[in-house]
């Protein structure tokens, strides 16, 4: 017997406050406060609603690195694609199709996008993104990153992290400012840390700002050992993030040479 009731994904997004939310999260990590300005609703409506994402599991939320008394909300793009595949397969057995991961394409796209990451130090979150989106591309997207702070060397663990589990040496790289870029155009300025999105310089040709908020795996032990796993975590999300940009930089691209 069909149920009756519509999924628990479709209930969820078909309010029409949260259908927004779910976009704007979707696009950027951001706090309560700037979706209240960009939404233009009250706070306690938009937090409450913000709740109800976190109950469903859409949406996580996690302490800003940069104030504490801040949070950084998070849209999780992978749960989002197995709800739409369940919704699916819920209406029509036809329509029960696995969801197809995100990935590069092998031909260049006819501008190729460039693509700015940053962070404080340079030396872990930054580096870890231009080297998976360079790799996931088959450098078909210029990819840089540079921190505002940029430590004397790579943590250790970045190097390691992406050596033994992505196949990618970046052991000869070293960490570099953010006014070495300052004159050169980007696309897109993805910013990793929440310090750093404080600060990020500006660009004459306004590259969209995205924000992943991705906390710091070398805060978490000050051991290189002890910390590993967190750099494994990091890395993780990153290259799950960085699947799901790969289709936006392809259709912007495509966009914008459209006559």
């Amino acid at each position: 017997m069909v149920s009756s009731t519509a999924p628990a994904f479709v209930r969820m997004a078909a309010h029409p406050l949260r259908w927004r939310l779910l976009t704007e999260l979707a696009a950027s990590d951001y706090r309560v406060r700037e979706l209240v300005d960009r939404l233009g609703h009250p706070q306690n409506l938009i937090s409450y609603h913000l709740r109800l994402l976190r109950g469903a599991g859409l949406v996580t939320a996690h302490r800003s690195s940069f104030d504490a008394r801040d949070s950084y909300y998070h849209l999780d793009l992978e749960r989002c694609a197995q709800a739409l595949t369940a919704a699916g397969a819920a209406l029509h057995p036809a329509l029960r199709l696995d969801p197809a991961p995100p990935s590069a394409t092998t031909a260049d796209p006819p501008v190729r996008p460039r693509v700015l990451f940053a962070c404080t130090g340079n030396s872990a979150r930054s580096p870890v993104a231009e080297a998976l989106l360079r790799h996931r591309t088959s450098g078909h997207v210029e990819a840089a990153s540079a921190g505002s702070h940029p430590k004397p060397h790579l943590h250790p663990n970045a190097v390691r992290v992406l050596r033994e589990h992505y196949g990618i040496d970046i052991a000869g790289q070293r960490p570099r400012h953010l006014d070495t870029v300052a004159h050169h155009r980007f696309d897109h300025l993805i910013s990793l840390c929440d310090k750093v999105r404080e600060v990020r310089p500006e660009f004459g040709d306004q590259p969209r700002p995205i924000h992943w908020s991705i906390p710091d795996p070398a805060a978490s032990n000050d051991n290189d050992q002890a910390s590993y796993p967190a750099f494994r975590h990091m890395a993780a999300d990153i290259d799950t993030r960085i699947r799901y940009l790969l289709p936006v930089l392809s259709h912007v691209t495509n966009t914008e040479v459209q006559p």
